[in-house]
């Protein structure tokens, strides 16, 4: 497979020990670092109420990470847009397409991101929107980005200011098949979310493109997927890195979005039967190993899914050992080159 594009994203995760102010300062480094080793974008999470993951505000860390990169494209995987306002959205992204043109994407989902008790303090004396209003809420928004409401529209004589000279580049996100029907619907990029689910997703993926619909954001049918991955040294390495992840993730699903735990705590922890089954259904979609065993791996996934590009999140308790295993992933692709 030619032209392999790898990218990077990030849940700006909270490590045990460390405060959320460390996580986003480990965000910023990264994105210098994988700027420099030739990364082809750098997208940032979106979660709420959570002591784990800090990015509650992707938009602001956008602009803070623009300053402090040159060429890496950046964007949200995703802003959450059944939270918002379609035209705020508009309004800031067009204002980070103006400060960084060029480098800009807006890369939209439908999940919560949160639990339902923060999607009503999110509302705010409102209903939280439902997945019917999606839909219209995709479509209004594509428009005040391309400035094109049709006349008819309530709202035709509101523009999203600034306008910059070029749009945004918008991404559908998700993880399932109603995601990739909408992406294809509205003609945008798709990204699936392989490190949440690997269910039926080359299927998806393979949907999405039969079902595409050329329109003014993309002529054709564009897509990639996200994917966990740690590269350390050896197999052996990479394998007792993943532990400290293999705990938080199994601890997220009973709710629990802590800090990320130590390699010696999740060495130490017992897991129940059924932790231990849950553990087990998500190592089965990692990529762990040494470079060589990463390379093979990652490969293989994208050539089921049939894309050119992996958009890589890497969680680790060091946060050296986060650095080295995308300096390992740029080296065993020769990014550089």
């Amino acid at each position: 497979m030619k032209n392999i594009r790898l990218s990077v994203l990030d849940q700006s995760p909270v490590r045990s020990g460390y405060s959320a102010k460390t996580a986003i300062e480990e965000t910023i480094e990264l994105a210098k670092l994988t700027d420099k080793l030739g990364y082809y974008r750098y997208w940032v999470a979106e979660h709420h109420n959570s002591t784990g993951l800090t990015g509650s505000a992707p938009e602001i860390l956008l602009a803070r990470l623009g300053a402090e990169t040159k060429n890496i494209r950046l964007g949200s995987g995703g802003v959450m847009l059944s939270h918002y306002s379609p035209y705020k959205i508009a309004e800031i992204f067009n204002f980070l397409e103006t400060l960084y043109p060029g480098r800009i994407d807006l890369g939209i989902g439908r999940a919560p991101g949160s639990d339902q008790i923060t999607a009503h303090a999110l509302a705010y004396g409102n209903q939280p929107r439902g997945p019917r209003e999606y839909p219209s809420q995709v479509q209004d928004l594509m428009s005040f980005l391309a400035d094109d409401l049709p006349d008819g529209h309530p709202l035709a004589q509101v523009h999203a200011t600034p306008v910059p000279e070029k749009t945004p580049d918008i991404w559908m996100l998700g993880s399932s098949d109603q995601s990739a029907q909408m992406a294809a619907h509205f003609g945008t990029p798709f990204s699936f979310a392989h490190f949440i689910t690997d269910e039926q997703g080359p299927q998806i993926m393979k949907m999405y493109r039969d079902g595409f619909e050329p329109s003014t954001v993309s002529q054709s049918p564009e897509g990639n997927i996200g994917i966990f991955l740690i590269c350390a040294d050896t197999d052996e390495e990479a394998m007792r890195l993943a532990a400290s992840r293999d705990l938080w993730r199994t601890r997220l699903d009973t709710g629990h979005i802590g800090p990320v735990p130590t390699v010696d705590e999740a060495l130490a922890h017992t897991y129940t039967p059924q932790e231990e089954a849950r553990r087990k259904f998500h190592q089965r979609r990692n990529i762990i190993g040494s470079p060589a065993t990463v390379r093979k791996k990652l490969l293989d996934t994208l050539s089921r899914y049939e894309v050119n590009e992996a958009v890589v999140v890497t969680i680790t308790h060091s946060f050296e050992a986060r650095c080295k295993s995308y300096e390992l992933l740029a080296d065993v692709f020769d990014l550089n080159a």
